[in-house]
């Protein structure tokens, strides 16, 4: 998918920002309730941002139970790597 206007200021962000780096803990099993209490933000809206992570090939999602497990892609976990980046080097 080519990366055009729309995608890049999905991506950049606060909100899906922090969702990104925060998946980025892989120690910890994320469940959208899980991210969006880690993000700050509403269930609705964690819902919607990962549906468009998914749509952008930057998650996975594995059943559990009735629950779905989140986990980066290997394009997401490089993303969310690099976001983290920027966001050291801006404090």
């Amino acid at each position: 998918m080519p990366l055009n206007s729309a995608n890049g200021e999905f991506i950049f962000r606060v909100k899906p920002a922090k969702a990104l780096v925060a998946l980025l803990d892989e120690k910890k099993e994320w469940y959208a309730s899980s991210l969006a209490k880690e993000v700050d933000c509403t269930f609705p809206h964690i819902v919607k941002l990962l549906s468009n992570f998914a749509a952008l090939g930057l998650v996975s999602f594995n059943p559990k139970g009735r629950k779905k497990l989140i986990s980066l892609t290997l394009k997401g976990r490089k993303l969310g790597a690099s976001i983290s980046t920027a966001f050291n080097l801006l404090k």
